[in-house]
């Protein structure tokens, strides 16, 4: 894949990726995906609730190492290498440095993709599209920097981790020092009272004086039994509860006991935020478990 240079002999412009161009694209691609997955941290996670899972997020770059280099050239060549192609194929006439029009090819081609994943798994383009057009600016407009530096295959690689690793122990210490700590919501017994949704038309009501009704609510299994939790229906008692023990939390939350043979008690702690409160429980592995989250409508 990719075997020509700009231009061949005669001049004209050559549509395909030289070796050096695309190995360059790949090193830098893959420098970069720990500032980006830093980055996403910082605005997506910070000084939000983890829902007692214990920092996992913030460690999970550390999981991929591994296949960083993959990931890299996975990237250059979905989008970086392609955007490339579309600056070359543009009339002589159009004037403008070619960094320019590869920048506007990279963020075309995100668009496509964030387009694209909307269209599958429905996320969000406002969320989606600012990751996927702004993720090869760096690599493109590095790449244009570097055309021309008599580096070896490994040159660039090398040079790439070297400045990633530096840039991302600098970024990730300012990160974590401006990132805002997580404060539960405090929420008294009122507030608590009325209905709460979820996931597979879940509904647990909350009524006051301390009476439950639950329609396909999820409650925590019998250590006899399959799963870690069976989606119940009937009714029971709640009661506000300053931490729990068996959870090993310390969290306020709401302690739901069902009347029938349904499940166990089960602490769902209080999340979210003053104006968008939220009840949680992670079922199973601590570190991979299934988090069930309900929210008032």
């Amino acid at each position: 894949m990719g075997r020509g240079e700009m231009e061949n002999h005669s001049g004209r412009r050559r549509l395909t990726w030289s070796n050096v161009e695309w190995n360059r694209a790949a090193a830098l691609c893959t420098g970069q995906l720990p500032l980006v997955w830093l980055a996403w941290w910082f605005v997506m996670e910070a000084g939000h609730d983890d829902y007692d899972q214990g920092g996992g997020a913030f460690l999970g770059i550390f999981c991929v190492m591994l296949i960083l280099p993959l990931l890299g050239l996975l990237h250059a060549t979905a989008q970086i290498m392609p955007a490339a192609t579309l600056a070359r194929m543009r009339p002589r006439a159009v004037r403008g440095p070619e960094w320019a029009w590869h920048l506007g090819g990279s963020v075309l081609i995100g668009t496509g993709w964030s387009a694209l994943g909307y269209a599958l798994w429905g996320w969000p383009v406002a969320d989606a599209l600012p990751w996927f057009a702004g993720v090869g600016a760096l690599p493109v407009l590095l790449l244009a920097r570097l055309r021309g530096r008599p580096w070896g295959p490994w040159g660039a690689w090398l040079r790439s981790a070297g400045a990633s690793f530096v840039l991302f122990v600098v970024c990730g210490v300012s990160a974590a020092s401006l990132a805002g700590h997580y404060d539960p919501p405090q929420l008294s017994e009122g507030q608590l009272v009325g209905d709460w949704r979820g996931a597979d038309g879940s509904v647990l009501r909350l009524a006051p004086g301390g009476q439950a009704e639950l329609t396909r609510v999820p409650a925590h299994n019998d250590v006899d039994e399959d799963g870690d939790f069976s989606l119940c229906d009937g009714t029971g008692t709640w009661t506000r509860e300053e931490g729990n023990d068996f959870q090993n939390t310390d969290r306020d939350g709401v302690l739901v006991h069902l009347d029938d043979e349904c499940g166990q008690e089960t602490y769902w702690t209080i999340g979210g935020t003053e104006l968008k409160p939220e009840l949680f429980v992670l079922f199973g592995d601590p570190d991979a478990g299934e988090l069930r989250i309900l929210t008032q409508p």
